[in-house]
């Protein structure tokens, strides 16, 4: 068995595994058992009282997080003519159509974080299904990718300012990232606040009993430190008083 480190059993010593903390209690202590050299990531776990094997149960929407992840976002705008030039002036790292599309098919071009695309263009992005999807890069409204050309500019600065796509897995977690190390407390209180409203919101209408079984807030390598259930979805998004 591989023995811990000094610096993380330091950590773990603050963190009573027992408690449930409240919101502000566990940003704080979130960001004072960060221990790694480099700007870590704050991550929020969370379980779900759903039943992932029945599609109308499974959540899939976004969040605009009023501070962002601290993540340079790499945008790959899939738009032709007026659009691309819409996208270009929005800020896209990459845009394209024909052009785009076979350098990812022929060329395996993955160098982005996200993909969007106009309406218009889905059925020639529908061939690279299979090389996006798997990486979670395909373009979807449900993700709020596919888009009209009227709404490209906005949704453009909205994924560079801090919207992110989160989604639960086979069985029933989410894992979102809100923020760096180098965060305030307000700024990560007001970004779970955020998520959590989001959370509140997607709730599938099929889900039956308990939704949000339990909250776990961590930052990378650092301990794990549960959040009282009821008190993180009373959370408000407006900023912390």
């Amino acid at each position: 068995m591989a023995k811990q480190g000094k610096k993380y059993l330091a950590a773990c010593a603050k963190v009573d595994r027992t408690q449930f903390y409240a919101p502000a209690e566990a940003v704080k202590l979130a960001l004072e058992t960060t221990f790694v050299q480099f700007n870590s990531t704050i991550e929020v776990h969370v379980r779900l009282g759903i039943d992932p094997r029945h599609a109308d149960q499974n959540i899939r929407t976004t969040v605009v997080l009023p501070h962002g992840t601290g993540k340079t976002v790499r945008v790959l705008v899939f738009a032709q003519g007026d659009a691309a030039r819409m996208a270009q002036d929005a800020g896209a790292d990459f845009v394209g159509s024909d052009d785009l599309i076979a350098r990812i098919d022929k060329e395996n071009f993955f160098d982005f974080d996200i993909a969007i695309a106009t309406a218009d263009m889905m059925g020639k992005v529908g061939k690279l299904g299979r090389k996006l999807g798997p990486r979670g890069l395909m373009p979807n409204p449900k993700s709020g990718t596919v888009v009209p050309v009227e709404n490209l500019g906005n949704t453009i600065q909205e994924v560079r300012g801090g919207r992110v796509e989160f989604r639960n897995d086979k069985t029933g977690l989410l894992h979102v990232a809100i923020g760096k190390a180098n965060f305030s407390e307000a700024q990560i209180f007001e970004n779970l606040a955020a998520l959590m409203e989001a959370i509140k919101i997607a709730k599938p209408s099929g889900a039956k009993g308990v939704y949000v079984r339990s909250i776990t807030l961590t930052s990378t390598m650092g301990p794990g430190i549960r959040l009282n259930p009821l008190v993180a979805q009373a959370m408000k998004a407006e900023v912390k008083a």
